[in-house]
């Protein structure tokens, strides 16, 4: 008779284990199919990018990427030694930002579904606009340094 009761013991203490484990296990394996679904989206992301964007559009995305790791670094930059010349930090920044902004504005009017928007407006003259907006930005920045 003691067998049975260790047996049902166990059968129970088994059950309680599955119904209380087994959870853990699917919010586990929910976690790592929401990643496998983020892997999928972004690598499908990567495809269409290389091969719906034209090589134009390419650049400015390179070049705003790097507009916008200069930021960062200029950012972290003042967050951990300080902004003792705080005019050369804020006009670094007010250009990076002001050049991303700029950059972000030749990328919209240059790309080729926008074409309907800006249809007096050809891809030469939106980068003549950009040139001539940055050297604006860059002599109010040198002004403002000082």
């Amino acid at each position: 008779m003691p067998t049975l009761v260790l047996k049902r013991g166990a059968m129970a203490r088994a059950r309680v284990c599955k119904q209380h484990c087994w959870p853990k296990f699917s919010i586990v394996k929910g976690k790592m199919s929401a990643l496998w679904d983020l892997g999928n989206v972004l690598t499908k992301l990567y495809e269409e990018y290389n091969t719906k964007t034209p090589k134009r559009l390419k650049i400015v995305d390179g070049y705003l990427l790097y507009i916008l790791l200069t930021g960062v670094i200029q950012f972290l930059y003042c967050c951990l030694v300080g902004t003792f010349p705080f005019n050369s930090f804020l006009s670094g920044f007010i250009s990076s930002v002001g050049s991303f902004i700029l950059a972000v504005c030749l990328r919209i009017q240059t790309n080729p579904r926008n074409k309907k928007e800006f249809s007096g407006l050809s891809p030469e003259r939106a980068f003549a606009d950009f040139i001539f907006a940055h050297v604006i930005l860059h002599l109010v920045v040198m002004n403002f340094i000082g």
